[in-house]
C-alpha cells in the first residue's frame, strides 16, 4: 500500500487499525505475508499538543536516536520542537528538513572529535558534555560551542540506567567548571536523564533541585547559565505503570520552586518514546509454532518434549505497540 493510499484512507475518516487491516485482507489473497507496520501521525500531533498543555514552561526536543524516520522527524519540525541529536548522521537528517541550528542540541557527552568538527562546521553551538576530556576535544574543535554539564541523577528505579555511564557527579561538577574556565569555554546550563523508563516521579524533583545547586556553583565562578535540559524518561503509551501526568505533577512544582517563571533560564526536554511509541502499530504474521506437549499416556515422546508445528495455514496476525 503506498503513501498516497494511506492519505486517502485518512482522509475519509479513517484510523491506523483500519488500514491495518486493510492489508492484511489484501493479503489473504497472496502469499506477500511479511510483517509491516503503520505509523499515525496524527498521534505524534497529540502528544505535542499534550506535551505543550501539560509541561507549557518546556520546549521538547526530540531524541532522534529513539525513532529516526523521516515523517516522524519533519512533522515534529513543522510543529516546531527541538532536536536532540547524538550523532553527525542525526543532525544531517534534522538540518535537510530545514530546522536551524539553534533547534539542535549535540546531546552526546562522548563525542568524536570529527563529529565535534562537524558540529562547528554547520552552525550547531549546544552540545553536552561530563568529563575534562570531552572539555579538552571541544576546546581544540569547536570555537563557538555553548556547553551544558550533564550531571548524574538517581537513576536506580529506571528500565535503563544512563548515569552508569553519563553524568557528573556534584563534587566533579565545580572542577569541570573551573577547568572550562580555565579553557575559556562558555558553559551556558545543566542537563539530567533520570534514565528511560522512568517509575519515580520525584526523581526529576531531585535532579532539577541538584541542577539549581549546579547553578548556584557556576555563578559563583562567574557563568551565568541560562539553559536548563531535563532529559527524557517519560512514558509513550498510557498503559505504563507511571503516567505522564503523574510526572508532570512533579516536575512542574519542582521547575517553579527552583526555577521560577522570571529567572531567565529557558528549560528544555529531550522526550523520545513519549512521542513514537504509541504512534506505531505492528502486524506480524505468525508462522510456525512449538507446542509444549504434556505428558500423555501412551506418547512415545519424554515428559516435557516440545513437539514444533509447521503448517502454511498458521497465519493469525497479532497486534502490538512498539
Amino acid at each position: 500500500m503506498t503513501s498516497i493510499d494511506f492519505l486517502t484512507f485518512l482522509e475519509e475518516g479513517f484510523c491506523a487499525r483500519d488500514i491495518v487491516e486493510q492489508k492484511i485482507n489484501e493479503s489473504t489473497s497472496s502469499d506477500d505475508k511479511d510483517a509491516f507496520y503503520v505509523a499515525d501521525l496524527g498521534d505524534v500531533l497529540k502528544k505535542h499538543l499534550r506535551w505543550a498543555r501539560t509541561l507549557p514552561r518546556v520546549t521538547p526536543f526530540y531524541a532522534v536516536k529513539c525513532n529516526d524516520s523521516r515523517p516522524v522527524v519533519e512533522t515534529l519540525a513543522t510543529l516546531g520542537a527541538g532536536f536532540d541529536c547524538a550523532s553527525k548522521t542525526e543532525i544531517q537528517l534534522v538540518q535537510s528538513l530545514g530546522v536551524e541550528p539553534s533547534r539542535i542540541i549535540y546531546a552526546n557527552p562522548c563525542k568524536q572529535v570529527s563529529q565535534i568538527k562537524y558540529a562547528s562546521a554547520h552552525g550547531v553551538q549546544m552540545m553536552t558534555f561530563d568529563s575534562e576530556v570531552e572539555l579538552m576535544k571541544v576546546a581544540r574543535s569547536h570555537d563557538n560551542a555553548k556547553l551544558v554539564l550533564r550531571i548524574a541523577t538517581d537513576d536506580s528505579k529506571a528500565v535503563c540506567r544512563l548515569s552508569v555511564k553519563f553524568g557528573a557527579t556534584l563534587k566533579s561538577s565545580r572542577l569541570l567548571l573551573e577547568r572550562a574556565k580555565e579553557l575559556g569555554l562558555d558553559i551556558i546550563g545543566v542537563s539530567f536523564h533520570v534514565g528511560s523508563g522512568c517509575t519515580d516521579p520525584q526523581t526529576y524533583a531531585q535532579a532539577i533541585a541538584d541542577a539549581r545547586y549546579v547553578f548556584d556553583m557556576g555563578a559563583e565562578l562567574g557563568y551565568s547559565m541560562t539553559l536548563l535540559d531535563i532529559g527524557g524518561g517519560f512514558p509513550g503509551s498510557d498503559d505504563s505503570k507511571l503516567k505522564f501526568e503523574e510526572i508532570t505533577a512533579v516536575i512542574n512544582p519542582a521547575l517553579d520552586k527552583y526555577f521560577p517563571a522570571d529567572c531567565g533560564v529557558r528549560i528544555i526536554a529531550e522526550p523520545g518514546r513519549f512521542y513514537v511509541a504509541s504512534a506505531y502499530t505492528l502486524a506480524v504474521n505468525i508462522i510456525a509454532k512449538k507446542v509444549n506437549m504434556k505428558e500423555q499416556s501412551g506418547s512415545d515422546d519424554p515428559p516435557g518434549s516440545l513437539a514444533p508445528l509447521h503448517s502454511h495455514q498458521l497465519t493469525s496476525h497479532v497486534f502490538s505497540r512498539v
